[in-house]
């Protein structure tokens, strides 16, 4: 199967009202798991890699080519997708590696600066036939667009969709980032007037802390790429604290982090299966 981009698999999501799975990798062992996840559940899958996860690695180059290599080897559609990046250097890289979309971050700055740095990557990335997603945010919130009381004002996502050419629009309805508990409490009133408002697919943040029926009922209401993080890495170090318990005299990584690595690859066929429904 040959890598896809993004927006090959949120365009039908979005058309036929369902969602789609969208999980960031940080270790290879990410990036296999959620790829085998995806053909366990036979459904398409949005890879990602965030700047803080480049950061981690130093470059993006070699965990990037990681992340094209496995995409391109899949037995179902793959994307790979830059994740909250705010540096137009690394997307420019990105866009050279292969990188079917990228996620541009604008959010720290004023809403003026936001539309005019996103129009200016948009623009870029469109040359390159890149599918771009951006953020509409809050100036000085820590966590921006996805701080917990945040939320996104329909009108001024309508423009700002229209004044910058995205593709998508990530949104403020309750979710943030790193949540260890799934409690988060949606806005469903506000996400169905974003849908009706909004003239590219929506995407959910910080999807780790909502929980399952409430993930359904966002994609219902009009919610389709869907991103999650945290939950993989919960799940991960889950396999993998269990593997060292019962063999606390294992030295070889391979035998813990093929643990995690199964535990992640099931969380992901599990989640893809939920946001269809």
């Amino acid at each position: 199967m040959p890598l896809v981009s993004t927006g090959d698999i949120v365009g039908p999501a979005a058309e036929l009202g369902t969602g789609c799975g969208a999980f960031n990798a940080i270790l290879l062992e990410h990036i296999s798991a959620i790829v085998d996840g995806a053909e366990r559940a036979g459904l398409p899958v949005i890879l990602q890699l965030s700047q803080n996860a480049v950061r981690y690695h130093g470059s993006l180059a070699p965990i990037g080519a990681a992340a094209v290599a496995a995409a391109r080897g899949a037995d179902v559609p793959v994307a790979v997708h830059l994740d909250h990046a705010d540096e137009p250097e690394l997307v420019h890289e990105a866009v050279e590696l292969g990188f079917g979309s990228v996620m541009y971050d604008g959010s720290t700055l004023d809403y003026a600066d936001n539309v005019a740095a996103t129009r200016e990557v948009a623009a870029y990335c469109h040359a390159q036939g890149v599918w771009v997603e951006a953020e509409l945010g809050e100036v000085g919130g820590k966590d921006g667009v996805h701080a917990p009381g945040a939320r996104t004002d329909p009108a001024q996502a309508r423009a700002f969709v229209e004044s910058t050419g995205v593709n998508a629009l990530a949104v403020a309805v309750g979710s943030s980032h790193a949540m260890l508990t799934r409690d988060a409490e949606l806005d469903f009133d506000l996400i169905s007037a974003l849908h009706q408002e909004v003239p590219v697919p929506l995407v959910l943040h910080g999807s780790s802390g909502v929980a399952d029926e409430d993930l359904a009922t966002a994609v219902a209401r009009g919610l389709t790429k869907i991103n999650v993080a945290t939950q993989l890495n919960k799940v991960f170090t889950a396999g993998v604290r269990d593997q060292l318990a019962d063999r606390p005299d294992t030295v070889d990584p391979r035998k813990y982090l093929s643990a995690g690595r199964e535990a992640v690859a099931g969380e992901v066929a599990r989640l893809l299966r939920l946001l269809q429904h």
